[in-house]
């Protein structure tokens, strides 16, 4: 069991356990011993989203890794993704970025990618917490690390995502409403569309700290939505904290979420020959429509536990280039080790330009099957409770073999996710209705 560390990475309050200075620092010393392999200089690569947090998080990190005698590189605000891709660009021993991603200002964490960009097991994860408890004499005032700022970070991005499509692909003639959240991407994902040719009407690009992802991002897209609408544009596409995410409107303000934009991308790939595995990656959450749509096309859907990191494991392991979730994290393994939102809008628009159809006739590829969900305030122990496992077991079965209940503990949030899906709407809601007032009257009674 893992103290820490959770789904994606160590969330938790800003200056709250474990996000205080202390305890970061004894983390960077702790991350840092486990990535200081050879006789060589080590590096770590240090990015963040644009949480008033992050500074307090950055230093305590950069303190602890400089102590044991790593040097440290900043980037600044910059995606996830980005993080990724500059720790592989600097040959670099360690990549961390400092994010909460869709969570509210008052939450933060770290993501961490090894020297290949990609996030950590939960072997290494585990590793980390076990150094964490015996932590080792610091090094002698001659060999601390050093730390310096990547100034050039952002055009270093930049070319990466641009170099995703094809040269003689432009977004002349596109306008495109931009929802950055206020969060990671709201200086480069502009850049890069306009360097494209685009229209850009931009939302959501002035941070202060204090109102990423507020009501505007992934989370709250009707902004968005309502935007595009409104200017006319032909695409909306908005990012979530730390731009590893991303979902879309099309002309008439109807949102497509990361099941729509996955089978797109794989109806396209599959027809050029680029897609590999035959089929795609996904999750326990990922639509029911998508899968059937997936076998109508001779291809597979495979599933995961919630998370992109055992989506890109599984890839890797099995030999799939396409991954993701519904959220909107999609992994583009040709092209990036981690989700990727800005390469994916890279990848989508450059299928309308070149499809020169309306995004209302491309982004909407299947029909969904009715999916029911609503998050419950209550402790994840809850379902181990005798009581509540023989509730959700009935659901179950009463569910039948069509229809699926995916019930379980947020690794990011205190929360308890129930999700149902199935040909009757009706019926879905009353099932999650009825299991989400079982577990609070059971956590009711506990508490009493």
């Amino acid at each position: 069991m893992k103290k820490f560390f959770g789904t994606d990475g160590i969330r938790g309050r800003a200056n709250v356990s474990p996000l205080t200075p202390d305890i970061l620092t004894r983390l960077g010393q702790a991350i840092g011993l486990c990535f200081m392999r050879g006789d060589h200089r080590h590096r770590v690569v240090i990015g963040k989203d644009t949480r008033l947090s992050g500074y307090m998080v950055e230093s305590a990190l950069a303190a602890g890794f400089v102590s044991v005698g790593m040097d440290v590189a900043l980037v600044g605000p910059l995606p996830t993704p980005a993080v990724a891709m500059v720790t592989r660009s600097l040959r670099a021993d360690l990549g961390v970025m400092i994010s909460a991603s869709h969570n509210p200002f008052s939450d933060n964490g770290i993501k961490l990618f090894d020297p290949e960009g990609r996030k950590l097991s939960d072997k290494v994860e585990k590793e980390i917490e076990a150094k964490l408890e015996s932590l080792s004499s610091l090094v002698q005032p001659l060999f601390l690390g050093s730390m310096t700022r990547i100034s050039d970070a952002v055009g270093r991005y930049v070319e990466f995502v641009k170099a995703s499509i094809p040269r003689h692909v432009r977004f002349d003639g596109l306008r495109i409403v931009v929802d950055c959240a206020h969060g990671a991407a709201y200086k480069v994902a502009p850049l890069v569309l306009r360097e494209l040719g685009a229209t850009v009407v931009p939302l959501s690009i002035e941070p202060n700290g204090l109102n990423i992802n507020e009501n505007c991002g992934t989370t709250h897209p009707q902004a968005m939505c309502d935007k595009v609408k409104e200017v006319g544009a032909h695409v909306g596409i908005a990012f979530d904290g730390d731009a590893d995410r991303v979902v879309f409107c099309d002309e008439k303000g109807d949102l497509i979420d990361g099941d729509q934009i996955m089978a797109l991308l794989a109806t396209d790939w599959n027809d050029r020959g680029l897609l590999r595995g035959e089929g795609l990656v996904a999750t326990l959450m990922s639509n029911l429509g998508l899968e059937q749509y997936l076998e109508n096309l001779g291809l597979s859907l495979v599933r995961t536990a919630v998370g992109d990191r055992y989506v890109a494991e599984r890839m890797a392991a099995d030999g799939y280039n396409m991954g993701g979730e519904q959220s909107g994290h999609i992994i583009l393994s040709d092209y990036a080790t981690a989700g990727d939102g800005l390469l994916t809008a890279l990848q989508v628009l450059a299928i309308l330009i070149l499809k020169q159809k309306a995004a209302s006739q491309l982004l909407r590829v299947f029909t969904p099957f009715p999916q029911v969900l609503e998050n419950v305030k209550v402790a994840a122990s809850v379902l181990k409770a005798p009581e509540i496992e023989k509730t959700i077991a009935q659901f179950q079965k009463q569910l039948g073999a069509n229809n699926r209940l995916v019930i379980r503990a947020s690794g990011t949030e205190s929360l308890i996710r129930i999700m149902a899906e199935g040909e009757d709407e009706k019926l879905m809601r009353g099932i999650v209705s009825q299991i989400a007032e079982s577990l609070l009257s059971f956590s009711n009674q506990e508490v009493a």
